[in-house]
């Protein structure tokens, strides 16, 4: 049976994926992505169920709009495998409980501000609630370590605020902030700390590359590192405490 719970987790990951598509192009817009129906950003053409199939219907349009034989933006396909892809990720390695389900949801936030955040740099203030609400569900689900996620809401975002305040707003945003504390209500003080670290050590060493080959601006949107040390430390934080102990002979 598990060969087909992975393909079912995979499938209802790119299917959510697709939706995500309309987070990422319709909220940097204030336009309702619960009433309009999609269609072709070219033409206008309302796309058919048919035109909707997660990664197959771009592979069978070759990429094109059916009517005006526009070209349709690569991000589609890929960020409905990029969500399926990680939603495997979190079943494989955190098992089949109720917060690999969070985490699942988690991710498709992460994702969602990940690309608005690289174009806009802004965080919509919208993720960042829906994420506090998923932290006050994994309480929930876990009330006798309470006291963990509590903290976890204060262990990065005063550190920011504090830096916010003294830099007038320069060296940080409050997008960053807010993500910071409402991520710490999900995955707890430990791995909120062990994130922001990540973020920052995969920041400064992808924004330097691609500030040498593309000639990248040096201000950089911090909220996909952000949310890759989130991810990371999440699944794997546990065992990177285990290792960075061993190695330091603690």
């Amino acid at each position: 049976m598990e060969p087909l719970l992975y393909s079912i987790v995979f499938l209802y990951g790119i299917v959510i994926g697709s939706f995500l598509n309309v987070l990422i192009y319709r909220i940097p817009r204030n336009e309702s992505f619960v009433v309009s129906r999609s269609h072709c950003m070219s033409c206008g053409y309302q796309l058919k169920w048919y035109d909707l199939v997660p990664i197959f219907s771009y592979l069978l349009l070759k990429g094109k709009c059916r009517k005006c034989q526009k070209k349709i933006s690569v991000q589609y396909p890929i960020v409905e495998a990029v969500n399926g892809i990680l939603y495997l990720v979190v079943f494989v390695v955190n098992g089949w409980q109720i917060t690999s389900i969070i985490y699942c949801i988690f991710t498709s936030l992460l994702i969602v501000l990940s690309v608005i955040d690289f174009r806009t740099y802004e965080i919509p203030e919208g993720i960042n609630i829906a994420i506090g609400i998923l932290g006050i569900v994994t309480i929930a689900f876990d009330i006798a370590n309470w006291l963990n996620y509590v903290i976890g809401f204060c262990s990065v975002s005063l550190f920011l605020m504090l830096l916010f305040l003294l830099s007038k707003g320069r060296a940080i945003g409050g997008g960053d902030i807010k993500l910071m504390a409402a991520s710490g209500l999900v995955i707890g003080w430990k791995a909120n700390i062990l994130a922001f670290f990540l973020a920052c050590l995969l920041g400064s060493i992808i924004h330097t590359v691609r500030m040498k080959l593309t000639k990248e601006d040096h201000v950089l949107a911090l909220g996909p590192y952000l949310a890759m040390g989130i991810f990371i430390a999440a699944l794997w934080g546990e065992g990177l405490y285990e290792w960075y102990f061993h190695f330091m002979g603690l």
